[in-house]
């Protein structure tokens, strides 16, 4: 069979031109040296801020090097991230727009839309690192980081929960006024069983403890339980009775920081879980399971915006575009937090409010590019 000749002259080409190459080097490169930059500067000031407490609290220097620092430079690295992809698209684009680079690339033909084209594998790339990052690298050294900072930085976890009510079962619903980790008690207990939704059963409790050789095993104490048969009740008061009850202290106890701990399946998983069981408090996981990804998506946002600033020799020169653009990297980064403290604290629903910032930017970035020189 033979191969038309514009097929072959397909395969013969380089799908990437040296040109290409050349910026998405230099865009990575960039990218890379202001987090080596902006993170050394980060660990000078918080070694400087916890020195007192290394000291006092004797942390080890190797924990500090490996359990607190090595995943302190991943996990703030991931939470700038749209500021480093800022700065080094504007400083590099801006370089090569004083020196007449992208006039160079214009006048042989290139389009404003070619151009896009290295910027947006190297968003790409960024995009994928970061979310490789954040669902699975930095949830598992954020346990190691979180555990150093509670015994070494007097960093308390939260030990107690209020007001905690799920579905233990279809139809069995367990509330609890108060819950202690310390001694592993609730207060003010009461079990609620429902069978086509009416009330057959009704157990309440001065206080209840997890017994912890056993899964699952509570024991009650001071309880009675009302069972109801139609029109007839039946009232029963006790000491103390061992039941087994669906539940566990980790179902309804939130430190702080869980959500950093969990890979994006196991919060999947979590959230489910709790959103099944009828558990409220969950926000605070939705927001950080959207986020990651509404973050990763953010690298191509932020590129374009970066490019479309920086791409036309202005007066003010690369000051101004550094100024603009850590400007607005900012105030994204103050936007995602203003949402998702919305989601968290009110009735914003978190995938919404995790992606309100890219949604306000994708317009930013559309004017931008129009205005753009073609």
């Amino acid at each position: 069979m033979k191969i038309p000749v514009n097929i072959k002259q397909l395969f013969k080409q380089k799908w990437l031109k040296r040109l290409d190459r050349y910026i998405i080097v230099k865009f990575l490169g960039t990218y890379f040296f202001a987090i080596a930059l902006i993170i050394s500067i980060a660990v000078v000031f918080d070694i400087n801020e916890n020195i007192d407490d290394f000291i006092k609290n004797k942390a080890p220097l190797k924990a500090i090097a490996f359990d607190y620092y090595l995943n302190f430079i991943p996990y703030y690295t991931n939470l700038f991230s749209p500021l480093f992809v800022f700065i080094a698209v504007i400083f590099f684009t801006s370089k090569l727009a004083e020196n007449s680079e992208i006039i160079a690339m214009f006048s042989t033909g290139m389009s404003f839309k070619r151009l896009m084209v290295p910027y947006m594998i190297s968003a790409a790339i960024i995009a994928l690192v970061t979310y490789v990052l954040s669902t699975e690298v930095i949830p598992t050294g954020s346990v190691t980081r979180l555990e150093f900072e509670r015994v070494y930085k007097n960093k308390k976890s939260s030990d107690y929960a209020r007001n905690i009510q799920l579905e233990v079962d279809s139809g069995v619903i367990a509330y609890m006024e108060r819950y202690e980790d310390y001694n592993k008690t609730g207060y003010r207990f009461s079990l609620d069983k429902f069978e086509d939704h009416k009330l057959v059963s009704h157990l309440t409790a001065r206080r209840i403890t997890y017994d912890t050789a056993q899964v699952h095993k509570w024991i009650i104490k001071d309880y009675m339980l009302r069972e109801m048969k139609g029109m007839r009740e039946t009232i029963t008061k006790g000491d103390r009775i061992d039941s087994i009850i669906n539940m566990e202290p980790q179902d309804f106890l939130i430190t702080r920081g869980q959500q950093e701990t969990m890979t994006s399946p196991q919060l999947r998983e979590y959230i489910d879980k709790q959103k099944q069981r009828g558990f409220a408090n969950i926000k605070v996981f939705e927001v950080e399971y959207y986020r990651r990804i509404a973050t990763s998506f953010a690298a191509f946002i932020l590129t374009v915006i970066g490019l479309s600033l920086s791409s036309q020799k202005r007066k003010g020169g690369m000051g101004l575009h550094l100024g603009i653009g850590i400007g607005l990297s900012f105030s994204y980064i103050l936007f995602q937090t203003i949402s998702s403290t919305f989601a968290i604290n009110g009735n914003m629903h978190p995938n919404l409010a995790v992606w309100i910032p890219n949604i306000i930017y994708v317009f930013i970035a559309v004017y931008l590019y129009r205005k753009a020189p073609k």
